[in-house]
């Protein structure tokens, strides 16, 4: 799910929100069940010592003071060509993991203190959405780490910039389908890339499942054989929080033997799950069968009841239809409730222009925007500071769900 972080204080209250909807008129049914997750203290652990001075000084600034256990374990484990799968849970830093030997080994060699033959090593992140690589390119930029050259590479890059990123970038982030149509194929292009590769990343590898997921796996044994050819033999760092059987799923995916890290040690906040069933309608179905008011339909009072209240949501529905449906009823009720606060709901989804979901992201990150509706799109891993709840239309069965955070 979206990545969530906000220190508890600065959270509406769970309880009151929840009280707050399901006492509105005729709601009183609706909400079915409520479930409480405890809160839980973090696990910190020293920096380790291989880490990069500037890398931990960058970190630091960020407010990452000192890295949970979990993530040192998983790095250590990385670091030592071993391949590895972190499955811990939501926010749980899952990135620092594979960040923190990536970006040690590029500052070292820029230092001049390692391998420089190909120039520094470099580092494949393979995401199964844009707006994830979009994310993760922002957090690495925001280190502001001189020598990381970082850059995605997916179908909205420019062709000036893709020459660029093959001869200087330290890390590339792409994805499953421009790794399998344009960088495997082309890969004496990525020759500097692919010869001085040491680490391959797959984040949300709880993605790749089924079909598809047995298409990424045979691009990922293509990739490992053109490293061969070019005389790397990189390490494989996988990351999901739902992922069943970390290490079983990760060795079939990647066809290497992988080593699990599922003991989280960060810390979490209390967390609440409702479940909220949509009313019966006046309508009738076949033989005279009782009919619900939609998910759609309950979610888009719901974002609009959650925003009136200042409480920053994201309301996941499956289809970009849906999405719009949602954001445009929110904007409506909102304009008859409280004006101006339509033009702090939007709807997020594929087939965007790639500025406007750029510029939907930063509205998102900076608090401009109070809810989005939106598909899967945003959902796999993107971290959304401040995030406040989520509403989850259709699950489980045909209820509309309310992640209250």
């Amino acid at each position: 799910m979206t990545s969530v972080r906000l220190p508890r204080a600065r959270r509406p209250n769970p309880q009151t929100t929840l009280d707050s909807l399901a006492g509105g008129p005729g709601r009183g049914t609706r909400l079915t069940h409520v479930e409480r997750v405890p809160a839980r203290p973090g696990l910190p652990v020293d920096w380790p010592d291989w880490a990069h001075p500037a890398l931990v000084d960058a970190l630091v600034r960020s407010g990452v003071h000192r890295p949970w256990r979990h993530q040192v374990e998983a790095a250590e484990l990385a670091r030592s060509g071993r391949s590895v799968v972190v499955s811990t849970g939501t926010a749980s830093g899952k990135s620092l993991a594979y960040l923190l030997p990536a970006l040690t080994d590029v500052l070292t060699a820029v230092d001049g203190d390692g391998p420089g033959l190909g120039g520094p090593p470099t580092t494949l992140y393979v995401a199964p959405t844009k707006a994830l690589a979009a994310d993760q390119l922002r957090s690495l930029r925001a280190l502001d780490l001189p020598g990381v050259h970082a850059a995605t590479y997916d179908g909205d890059t420019e062709t000036e910039s893709r020459d660029w990123i093959r001869r200087h970038a330290a890390y590339v982030l792409t994805n499953p389908d421009m790794l399998h149509r344009s960088i495997l194929p082309g890969h004496a292009r990525w020759a500097r890339t692919l010869r001085s590769l040491q680490y391959v990343v797959i984040d949300e590898c709880h993605h790749y499942r089924g079909v598809f997921g047995s298409h990424v796996a045979m691009v990922l044994r293509r990739l490992q054989r053109v490293c061969a050819h070019y005389g790397a033999d990189p390490t494989f760092v996988l990351a999901s929080a739902t992922v069943s059987e970390p290490a079983v799923s990760a060795g079939r995916l990647t066809g290497r033997a992988v080593t699990a890290v599922d003991v989280d040690a960060s810390p979490r906040g209390e967390t609440v799950f409702a479940l909220w069933e949509p009313p019966l309608t006046e309508l009738r179905g076949e033989q005279g069968a009782p009919v619900r008011r939609t998910a759609t339909a309950e979610v888009a009072d719901l974002l609009t009841d959650l925003v009136v209240d200042g409480v920053r949501t994201v309301a996941f529905v499956r289809s970009r239809r849906a999405a719009e449906t949602v954001a445009l009823t929110a904007r409506r009720l909102l304009d008859e409730v409280q004006p101006g606060l339509s033009g702090r709901v939007a709807a997020y989804r594929g087939g965007y222009l790639p500025e406007e979901r750029r510029a939907l992201e930063r509205s998102l990150q900076s608090g401009e925007l109070l809810g989005v509706a939106t598909t899967n799109a945003l959902e796999l891993g993107v971290d959304i500071a401040g995030l406040d709840a989520v509403l989850l239309a259709g699950y489980p069965g045909t209820r509309a769900s309310l992640w209250q955070q």
